[in-house]
């Protein structure tokens, strides 16, 4: 039904009305669900969002929550016919129309290609780079190092030393340095070893560059790799431990002339490795000093405060290790916690002086530090468990080089081998084995990354335990990249373990080899997908074989029988054509991404089996793993049973097996059928219901998904679960005492998502006494809880998140507090302070909260936030305040504090009163360490850390304000002696503000504030690089000014900080209504980094930088901003002077524009790399505009309405330039002056000018053949302008080019021309044989009274037969009100149009050319005679 006015459709539409605006809601609360999918599963892959993203679900939730109310008034509401509830049926018709426009823009708005992408990663190794030691030599090959990055000639850099001495420590920091000066936009560091692996450094590569690879072969993914990586602007590349010469173009890495962005630094052990890699920087780290060496020596060792006898005894020690940091370490953590004596320091030292006769040819000085370290194993341990420490650490060195070694395949193969015989079970042996990895490490010998699940053994270190074991009767053999099989079969019976690392595919194994002593095989092929096939009786003749560990191979388990001792079977990536069921023995299998048949009743035959793991890939294989039914009852010596795969069981059968200590299990819905089915109680479970399997090791873990059933099958783990993730659970009130009664006091991690029937987090009345609750909770993440009132209702629990260090809460429409303490028990009077562990703190879109905190006057005291680091609150809609004064000083560490979206907050310290704020005669100490304080979009906020001695001034980095209408102040005000109000004030302090980097200050009224800085603070921006202020109309200057200043103190403050900024990179000034200047031209003379300046919409700013006085007015001064790329001015009414009496010299200017200033006085620049320049609407000249072209004698450019706006002098040409605007320039005469000295313009491809009235001509003869890319000419209103390019004839004798033979005109790029308004122009273009413009698609020419002739010959020929001329390309050819036009085209000439499609002539009463169209409709023109 269509209405006359939609007032009458209110009335008479309501139905279809209020049917259209309940279709769009809940598409758009389908549609968010979806973005809300996707996101969740972007974050998953560690993608970064995008923000109109992110902005599109915060609208979308902010629309669904507004509109909630309607709905529910929908709701409620059963009649529609004809009742007596007009006015109501108005009013609410009207809102529903006015909101679903709204919603259906959303709609339209939601279809996302892709909601995220893959950021950039600094690389773990540089995250935690935190061993570096700052010594003499360390420090003069890091500077050495960075000067070489920062030189231009040197794109390869060599650092080598002796092993040990730290090379991989110094490359990670300089990684981080790079990393953290922003000297390259990616870092990448990767090792090579002895044996590359060119495919995984390939693959490490191309994934911090998002590439994926399309190919299989290493030539085809170094090509891929070549073209992504020449894609990027530059690269600092990191390669580690080299050990001889390497092609990078193997890899795909280029570098020198194929990639002058790249810059490598390599560390070798030997100095030729740098020489043949044509390092053009070799730097050489040498060891530490012996002054050096104690001191690390003592810090490791835990020296400090011990005798002087005892320390020089233990110096002696320290000196043996020869200054090489990585013997120091070993050693020193190797004794440490020893307790030795002087005598016990004088048996060491002795040890080390008979240890002498090791062979060190190797290993240099490192041997014998190490072989000591390796010994002291023994102490403090009875000899069963030394041998096992022992045995550990040659395990360990079993594996491939520089390789992140697993822990729990460090397990499984200790437990094969008997380590820790006296632990009964797999989880005892499992603590044993990681307490002694534990030792191991803190004896230096393996190294610690990010991550409990991984260890990694330093290449010396590994080197060094093959050394051990390359005599005597236990030796083992470690080789990589093997193409062929040893020849030497015979010398095989003394090794005890055996690991073959990347076999070629090719290698011909023997059907059968005696290795009667080997008691651990590792064998792995080169590639997964050509496995390296090996026959069934290989292993036949291995009698002694106790772990056995497979990857990318084919075999058979035919040959197995014959194993009896074999305890260990790990296969990864392999296929297996038979299952191993004779095994007797066999107590730890593992099967990882191995085809197999079914598992079937064999496995039954395993009786001794203790752990099984099963898993395939779920990224490439989601396939079920089939286990026949009944089969896992059965198998009743099971203690770990890990199925992290998609698999069917019977969850009965669990309870059959009664040693079942550990469980991993990816389970569905479906599998919950029985009703009476509880899981057992487990010392360690991962376990997943409806989700992806990741695997945690030594955590206990539940995450469920998707689930309305009853948890009562969980009831046995959550009395102990540690990591609880709950998403879409039905049917939960809380989870104290729903799920955990007795408090799930165990729990650290709890995830809590689109749980909508919890109300709280724990519910404890009065009843019930005292309890414990969540009190080693230490990550809370709760997402998307619609029914969620608070934390806790009723008593607190003890403890309550007393070890809480995150708290993330997202998405809760009932949420109206945070943290609410009504009552405590007495106990918690004398307990720890509540949350005084608090590091993290995220709030966003609570739309009812209204307090983060609601405590008692009584128990303000108990409450403590002294760790809390990182604040983010965002979209709180009724949110007044942030903190209390109270919890203000209590934060003593908080470094990042972000606000926004929060309409209703005032304060972000809330005062009760707001006299307060000003009555209080002792200001809060508040915020010593912030670093970054963010607000934005908060429209009632008044004040922030006022009434505060805000410490943090000096820690303070970034500063960003923005959307804040009503903000009154920032920090604590302070007036100078006139009364006038300061924003970043001094209050005394030298050091105000000393470490700012960033200062944003948008839209924010800011009343009576006049000036930004005090002249103190000013002075000490020295690390201040970013500026950016906007609608700030009170501010008349940026710096308050010098002479209303003491001249004593301002004297003292120019010696400890000269007005500098030696950092500062960018300034933006935009809508300052009373802004006169930004500052001094003293100021202006320091700006050494300065790369953006950018001026506008300041109507009553006088001086950009104020003038000098008692200068000559007109001495030029010379002035230098060396990086300066981008300078914008706009709109500034009365803007009289920029730079007064200065030539700027700006040698990377890529972008100058002035727009709209009327009053302006031109400067100038010398600007060679100029690429575009835009003029409009600049005043009229100034006398510094009319200085003769000699006195400048630079190549310039004249910024301002100058009659020539190019000054050439010298042999520039302005080739660089692409982009050329000049608009309403009343004075401009000439663009250049091209007589002397020939101007070309080979990148130009756009001129715009525009109302330039006394214009004559745009391009000389000599400058025209050089206009080989201009694609854009657009000229209009230029009443003088007589001849786009100035005639042959017209051109002065004078000039030196003016008899050289000048080359036949042609634009060959030119596609759109168009020319209106040019009062005096008869001609546009000369003609001859050549075509001039070969790729015109457009040309409108309009209003040009005098124009004669569109294409006119140059020198008129006798044509004595018609000729044809061809414009392939023209599209559009219009010709309107131009009275004195004549010809199109010369006259005799045939013009064929062949690609016109549309032709405009009018009021052209002249013209003698005609216009016909052909039988292919081609467009004809000819002139006639």
């Amino acid at each position: 039904m269509e209405c006359a006015s939609p007032y009458l459709r209110y009335f008479f539409c309501y139905r279809e009305i209020v049917q259209d605006f309940t279709n769009q809601r809940n598409a758009l609360k389908l549609r968010k669900q979806r973005v809300d999918t996707r996101v969740d599963e972007a974050k998953r892959q560690i993608e970064v969002i995008y923000e109109d993203v992110e902005d599109w679900l915060k609208r979308a939730e902010k629309e669904l929550e507004q509109t909630q109310n309607l709905q529910d008034e929908i709701d409620r509401v059963k009649c529609f016919k004809w009742c007596p509830q007009w006015g109501w049926r108005y009013c609410l018709s009207k809102k529903l129309a006015e909101k679903t426009p709204i919603i259906s823009q959303l709609l339209g708005t939601s279809n996302f290609a892709q909601v995220g992408y893959r950021g950039s990663y600094q690389g773990i190794e540089f995250i935690t780079s935190t061993d570096f030691m700052d010594s003499v030599s360390s420090k003069s090959a890091l500077n050495q190092i960075m000067e070489a990055i920062n030189a231009k000639d040197v794109n390869m850099i060599g650092l080598y030393g002796m092993p040990g001495v730290g090379k991989t420590t110094l490359a990670k920091e300089v990684g981080k340095h790079v990393g953290e000066k922003k000297l390259f936009n990616n870092v990448v560091m990767f090792t090579v070893s002895q044996n590359p692996n060119i495919n995984e450094i390939q693959d490490k590569v191309a994934d911090i560059f998002g590439l994926k690879f399309q190919t299989k072969t290493q030539e085809r993914r170094a090509e891929e790799l070549w073209l992504r990586l020449k894609v990027e602007k530059d690269i600092f590349i990191i390669i580690d431990n080299l050990w001889k010469e390497i092609k990078l173009e193997r890899i795909g890495i280029p570098f020198g002339v194929e990639h002058e962005g790249c810059k490598i630094l390599l560390t070798t052990r030997h100095q030729q490795v740098c020489t043949k890699m044509n390092c053009q920087k070799e730097i050489h780290l040498g060891i530490l000093s012996e002054d050096e060496a104690w001191v690390l020596f003592r810090d490791q060792a835990g020296l400090e405060g011990n005798s002087s006898a005892l320390n020089n005894e233990a110096k002696e020690v320290a000196a043996q290790c020869k200054g090489l940091p990585l013997a120091i370490v070993v050693v020193a953590r190797a004794l440490k916690g020893e307790g030795l004596d002087l005598n016990g320091w004088k048996a060491v030292n002795q040890r080390f002086k008979e240890s002498r006769h090791l062979d060190n040819e190797v290993f240099g000085d490192v041997l014998q530090p190490l072989k000591l370290s390796y010994d002291y194993l023994k102490k403090g341990n009875n000899q069963t468990t030394e041998n096992d420490i022992q045995m550990c650490f040659l395990l360990c060195s079993l594996f491939p080089e520089d390789t992140e070694i697993p822990i729990e395949g460090l397990i499984m193969c200790g437990i094969g081998v008997g380590l820790f015989p006296n632990a009964n079970s797999i989880e005892d042996k499992r603590n044993e084995i990681g307490m002694a990895l534990k030792k191991l490490q803190k004896s230096g010998l393996l190294l610690e990354i990010d991550g409990a699940e991984r260890i990694r053994m330093h290449d010396v270190v590994r080197d060094f335990a093959h050394w051990l074991t390359s005599t005597g009767e236990n030796r083992i053999m470690v080789k990589d990249k093997l193409k062929e099989w040893p020849d030497m079969v015979e010398s095989f019976e003394c090794y005890t373990a055996i690991a073959l690392w990347n076999c070629s595919s090719n290698i011909k194994f023997p059907d059968k080899v005696e290795f009667s002593k080997l008691k651990t095989l590792f064998l792995e092929g080169e590639d997964w997908d050509d496995l390296l096939v090996v026959s069934s009786t290989f292993f036949e003749e291995m009698k002694a074989l106790q772990v056995l560990y497979l990857r990318n191979v084919s075999f058979s388990a035919k040959g197995f029988p014959s194993l009896p001792n074999l305890k260990t079977l790990c296969c990864d990536s392999c296929e297996l054509k038979n299952f191993p069921s004779s095994l007797t023995n066999l107590e730890i299998l593992a099967l990882f991404d191995t085809e197999i048949d079914e598992i079937s009743e064999e496995l039954v035959k395993l009786s001794t089996l203790k752990y099984l793991r099963l898993s395939k890939d779920q990224f490439y294989e989601e396939s079920e793993m089939r286990i026949h039914p009944s089969l896992l009852s059965r198998l009743t010596s099971l203690q770990e049973l890990h199925l992290q795969s998609k698999i069917t069981i019977n969850l009965l059968e669990l309870n059959s097996l009664s040693c079942l200590t550990a469980l991993s299990l990816r389970l569905s819905t479906d599998q919950f059928s029985q009703e009476d089915f509880v899981f057992p109680k487990l010392q360690m479970y991962t376990i997943v219901v409806n989700g992806d399997f990741t695997y945690e090791s030594a955590f206990r873990t539940l995450k469920i998904h998707d689930f309305s059933s009853s948890l009562s099958a969980f009831s046995n783990l959550f009395y102990n679960v540690e990591k609880l993730k709950l998403e879409n659970v039905s049917g939960q009130k809380n989870i104290v005492p729903s799920i955990g009664e007795m408090g799930v006091n165990e729990l650290t991690s709890l995830k809590l998502q689109s749980c909508d029937d919890m109300e709280f987090l724990t519910v404890i009345t009065r009843d019930q006494g005292p309890s414990v609750a969540l009190c080693n909770l230490v990550e809370l993440n709760i997402r998307s809880m619609v029914s969620l009132k608070g934390l806790c209702f009723g008593l607190s629990p003890t403890r309550f998140l007393q070890n809480v260090k995150q708290v993330i809460i997202k998405y809760c429409q009932q949420l109206q507090v945070i943290f609410q303490i009504d009552e405590l028990s007495e106990n918690d009077q004398c307990q720890i302070a509540l949350l005084s562990n608090l590091a993290i703190l995220n709030l966003d879109l609570l739309p009812n909260l209204e307090s983060i905190w609601k405590l008692e006057p009584s128990h303000q005291e108990i409450v403590s936030l002294t760790r809390l680091k990182v604040v983010t609150i965002s979209n709180c809609d009724k949110l007044k305040t942030i903190f209390s004064p109270c919890l203000s000083q209590s934060m003593l560490h908080l470094q990042e504090l972000t606000i926004s979206y929060c309409d209703k907050v005032e304060q972000v310290i809330g005062f009760v009163q707001e006299e307060e704020i000003i009555e209080n005669d002792y200001p809060l100490c508040c915020w010593p360490k912030l670093e970054i304080l963010r607000i934005k979009f908060c429209e009632s906020l008044k004040y922030v850390c006022v009434n505060t001695l805000t410490l943090g001034r000096e820690s303070l980095k970034y500063v960003s304000i923005k959307s804040c209408p009503k903000l009154i102040q920032v920090f604590n005000t302070e007036q100078n002696k006139y009364g006038q109000d300061i924003l970043l004030p001094g209050l005394g302090s030298q050091e105000s503000f000393v470490n700012l980097t960033r200062l944003e200050l948008t839209e924010t009224a800011l009343l009576n504030f006049k000036y930004l800085f005090s002249k103190f603070t000013a002075r000490t921006l020295v690390h201040l690089e970013i500026l950016k202020i906007r609608d700030w109309s009170f501010l008349e200057h940026l710096i308050e000014e010098v002479e209303k200043v003491d001249d004593i103190y301002v004297s003292n403050m120019k010696n400890h900080y000269p007005l500098f900024r030696p950092k500062l990179r960018s300034v933006t000034i935009k809508s300052c209504e009373n802004l006169k200047y930004l500052c001094s031209s003293t100021f202006a003379q320091r700006l050494p980094n300065l790369n953006y300046i950018s001026i506008e919409d300041c109507p009553r700013l006088i001086q950009v930088f104020n003038m000098e006085t008692n200068k000559d007015e007109f001495e030029l001064q010379n002035l230098c901003w060396p990086k300066l790329e981008i300078l914008r001015i706009v709109n500034c009414q009365i803007l009289k002077y920029v730079l007064p009496n200065t030539l700027l010299n700006v040698p990377f200017l890529q972008y100058l524009e002035v727009l709209n200033c009327p009053q302006f006085s031109c400067f100038i620049v010398q600007a060679p790399l100029i690429k575009e320049l835009v003029l409009r609407d600049v005043g009229n000249s100034h006398r510094l505009c009319d200085i003769d072209v000699p006195v400048l004698n630079k190549d310039c450019i004249v910024v301002g309405n100058h009659k020539e706006v190019f000054q050439v002098q010298g042999e520039y040409s302005f080739s660089s330039i692409e982009n050329l605007c000049l608009a309403n320039l009343l004075e401009v005469r000439i663009i250049w002056n091209d007589f002397a000295q020939v101007v070309t313009l080979g990148n130009l491809t756009t001129l715009k000018l525009s109302d330039c009235k006394k214009l004559k001509y745009i391009f000389s003869p000599a400058t025209a053949p050089s206009l080989s890319h201009l694609m854009d000419l657009f000229i209009e209103g230029c009443d003088e302008l007589e001849r786009i390019i100035l005639a042959k004839d017209q051109v002065s004798s004078s000039s030196s080019n003016a008899n050289t033979g000048l080359q036949p005109l042609s634009f060959p790029n030119l596609t759109k021309i168009i020319v209106t308004n040019c009062g005096n122009l008869k001609s546009l273009f000369p003609f001859g044989s050549v075509p001039v413009l070969p790729k015109l698609e457009s040309l409108i020419v309009k209003r040009n009274s005098k124009l004669e002739q569109v294409f006119k010959l140059e020198d008129e020929v006798e044509v004595t037969a018609e000729e044809e001329m061809k414009f392939d390309k023209l599209e559009r050819l219009t010709l309107e009100e131009l009275p004195s036009l004549i010809h199109f085209c010369p006259k005799e000439y045939h013009i064929v149009l062949s690609a016109l499609v549309e032709l405009k002539v009018k009021d052209c009463p002249k013209l003698t050319t005609s216009f016909f169209v052909d039988a292919q409709i081609f467009v004809h023109c000819i002139t006639k005679v």
